[in-house]
């Protein structure tokens, strides 16, 4: 749970650091890159995601501070060039919006738009971060996808962590090849 409001907008930011790594590790052509098929999102170009994430920040900002469900003009994303520039305007507004918001807010309720039910502030706000978190991933699946380079999340790879498992074993006592990564 979040404790103030001050951690959140700390922790916000990291993830806005790694959209924002995500989305400049991308080449010129995912410029208007979007899937072969499907519906609604799941047709959706990368700009037009990138778009999304930059202004479904501002609809969950507007929910926290009470002023309603209300989704925000989207940022220009017509081109690649753009694309960092919305998102860190967006963090840097949805920071300006919250950094004063009292931490006692992190635990009042906030009604919902599409039902009866209410959710607490911090609950708003970790939807926000695991929506955010949603479509830089969906993004880096189309970028692995196309054989765009994918940044690794924390500069380590699976097969970085998986070579230093035996010696992690051996370091703590356990035997055996254990489970590999």
């Amino acid at each position: 749970m979040l404790s103030s409001i001050a951690g959140f907008l700390h922790f916000f930011a990291a993830v806005n650091r790694r959209a924002v790594r995500d989305i400049a590790a991308l080449p010129p052509a995912a410029d208007g890159w979007a899937p072969a098929t499907g519906e609604g999102e799941k047709s959706w170009s990368i700009n037009k995601l990138i778009g999304h994430m930059a202004g479904s920040r501002l609809y969950f900002a507007s929910a926290y501070r009470g002023e309603g469900w209300i989704s925000p003009r989207p940022p220009d994303i017509s081109r690649r060039d753009l694309w960092v520039l919305a998102l860190d305007e967006s963090a840097r507004r949805f920071h300006e919006l919250l950094k004063d918001t009292p931490d006692e807010w992190l635990h009042r309720k906030i009604q919902m738009i599409d039902s009866d039910g209410a959710l607490s502030g911090w609950r708003i706000l970790m939807m926000m971060t695991e929506h955010d978190i949603h479509h830089r991933s969906q993004i880096d699946t189309y970028a692995g996808l196309n054989g765009w380079d994918v940044p690794q999340i924390f500069d380590r790879s699976a097969e970085t962590i998986g070579a230093r498992q035996a010696g992690e074993r051996t370091k703590h006592g356990l035997s055996g090849p254990g489970n590999p990564l």
